[in-house]
């Protein structure tokens, strides 16, 4: 029997973009959860007394590494020295950036691949691995493995946004089904932040990202618990890594007309969703949907709404408020009236004037290319999904301002 961990993209003290820093408490926790998960990964493999680790790249998060964040990781891969553990490593495009990378004094333990495939045995497996060289390998990296070896359990390392994943450059590209006719047993990829498993054969695993950074990454996250059988088959487990968990948290509201009661169904998803998290922490967002006679208020004090979010989320504890996400319809309006017409024009089924949609496409498109290439996609990836999202957001503009117009009277 042979086992191994399998993580990736662990982002070692990467720069944190909640919103939630604004809590001295929050900022403490965050900042040193990524430390947390590769801790958590060290132990887990001490724990169920592996063979090996395999880290597939982004152990950094670009040029800004400093001796310390090294230092804290040469102490935990010493852990793993010590008790007898081999660790893989691949460079990934912000490894690349990291000149730190090459200076670093390393474990006996620890293998670290170049840009050239090499085959090392252990036990049953034959493991290889390509590191970056550069930042950007528009290339596929597949045609530079070497053939799979006939008497082993054939384990390969790589980066690679596969076909390509939302949010994330292209990096490596290659074809699943290049993958699954490549001939190995179990590929070990990273890049990607959600977590892709397919267990095969052969099997060909993303782990995604060990702990999430931002309401982005949100959901549970985890490293991956391999076990070769004797009969060479594969047991491939998820196992939890994440000390701080980013959920977004679903506040359905249909037909909710009351304050105190809109208030108890926030209070009811939040705590459902403290319950079910596998983190010791959480960031939440509540995100309020549905056509509510309320939805005016619920905009123009979203404020207040806000303040009974976070003693909310202080009642439940260790759990912060990330914001609030208002993503209700605004009910059509009856009768006439300045208020009523663009009531009637905000709702969903509301059609937009053309030149007005048009005016907001035309400053999307000059914002879009103002914003890192990261952010563009925020505006839509293709035309007909800018159109949509310019929309959304041209909407639910005006459902702001009618919000804070409901409460002034309409001019006679």
């Amino acid at each position: 029997m042979f086992r191994f961990v399998h993580t990736a993209d662990l982002h070692l003290d990467s720069p944190l973009r909640s919103l939630a820093l604004r809590d001295e408490t929050l900022s403490d926790a965050v900042g040193n959860a990524t430390r947390a998960a590769l801790t958590r990964i060290v132990d887990l493999c001490l724990e169920e007394r592996v063979d090996a680790l395999l880290i597939a790249g982004d152990l950094y998060d670009g040029g800004q590494t400093s001796m310390k964040t090294a230092r804290f990781l040469v102490r935990e891969l010493a852990r793993l020295d010590a008790a007898g553990i081999l660790t893989f490593v691949i460079r990934g495009n912000h490894d690349a950036e990291a000149t730190i990378t090459r200076e670093l004094e390393l474990p006996p333990s620890v293998t670290v691949f170049d840009g050239r495939a090499r085959i090392h045995r252990l036990g049953p497996a034959a493991i290889q691995g390509i590191s970056f060289r550069d930042r950007h390998v528009p290339e596929s990296l597949l045609p530079r493995y070497r053939p799979p070896e006939p008497d082993a359990v054939n384990i390969a390392l790589m980066h690679t946004s596969l076909g390509g994943a939302q949010g994330h450059d292209v990096y490596a590209p290659c074809a699943l089904a290049d993958l699954r006719a490549a001939g190995m047993d179990y590929w070990a990829l990273g890049h990607v932040h959600a977590r892709f498993a397919e267990p095969g054969p052969p099997a060909v695993v993303m782990p995604g990202i060990p702990q999430g950074r931002d309401i982005g990454e949100d959901g549970p996250k985890s490293a991956t618990l391999v076990t070769v059988r004797d009969d060479r088959s594969l047991l491939i487990e998820e196992r939890p890594t994440a000390t701080l968990q980013f959920e977004r948290v679903p506040v359905p509201l249909d037909g909710i007309a009351d304050w105190a009661e809109a208030l108890s169904a926030m209070r009811t998803a939040l705590r459902e969703a403290r319950r079910q998290a596998l983190a010791e922490a959480v960031v939440l967002r509540p995100v309020l949907t549905g056509a509510s006679p309320l939805a005016w208020r619920l905009r123009r004090d979203a404020d207040l709404l806000t303040a009974e979010a976070e003693r909310i989320a202080e009642e439940i504890g260790s759990a912060w408020i990330d914001k609030l996400e208002l993503r209700l319809s605004a009910e059509a309006e009856a009768g006439e009236g300045a208020l009523a017409d663009l009531a009637r024009l905000v709702t969903p089924a509301g059609a937009l004037p053309p030149h007005l949609l048009a005016e907001g496409e035309a400053l999307a498109d000059t914002l879009a290319a103002a914003l890192p290439p990261e952010l563009r996609e925020g505006f839509g990836a293709d035309e007909s999904a800018r159109a949509d999202r310019v929309r959304a957001l041209m909407q639910e503009g005006a459902a702001e301002v009618l919000a804070h117009l409901r409460a002034r009277p309409e001019p006679s």
